[in-house]
């Protein structure tokens, strides 16, 4: 209990946090470990009944820390065995020039993450490709030709050591 209240009083200044307990915490971990986890099974685990753990994850769901259930799926064995990180700057940095550049990455289906960081580039990439060939023809004829690209630095993973969703 006393861990609870350290983080219940370490996050109180954020408007959006959602005050959490015991239960419900321990209700995220499995569905983060197993989204296909039955309620029956989460209620056997956290020593509730299938209705309250049912009416947890509904207020979970409604209130936005449950964003949406997903498969993980094995890159390699989809013949994706080639990550690229991409530091992306543009050469104009207006608003509309961002969104722009936003609206096209979105599209771009190599494209498994994006962020806008801070520092030399404006941002950061994880890109997804079969090979160097298919990366080339990635770099080449589709993220080079988005408007307003200023400089691209591409860093090649060679190994992942943790990659991971889990939140809590």
């Amino acid at each position: 209990m006393a861990k609870r209240s350290a983080l219940k009083a370490e996050f109180t200044t954020d408007k959006s946090f959602i005050p959490l307990d015991e239960k419900d915490i321990a209700i995220l971990k499995l569905l983060q470990n197993n989204a296909r986890i039955t309620v029956k099974e989460i209620a056997d685990a956290v020593h509730l009944t299938t209705t309250p753990v049912h009416e947890r994850i509904k207020r979970l769901e409604e209130s936005g820390i449950i964003l949406k259930y997903a498969t993980v799926l094995n890159p390699e064995k989809l013949g994706k065995r080639l990550m690229v990180i991409c530091y992306v700057s543009l050469r104009q940095h207006d608003k509309q020039a961002g969104l722009k550049f936003i609206e096209s990455v979105n599209q771009l289906n190599e494209v498994m993450e994006c962020y806008s960081i801070s520092g030399e580039f404006d941002f950061m990439l994880k890109v997804m490709a079969a090979d160097m060939a298919g990366y080339y023809d990635f770099h080449v004829n589709k993220l080079s030709q988005v408007e307003n690209i200023g400089h691209v630095q591409s860093i090649f993973v060679m190994g992942v050591i943790k990659q991971t969703h889990e939140v809590i």
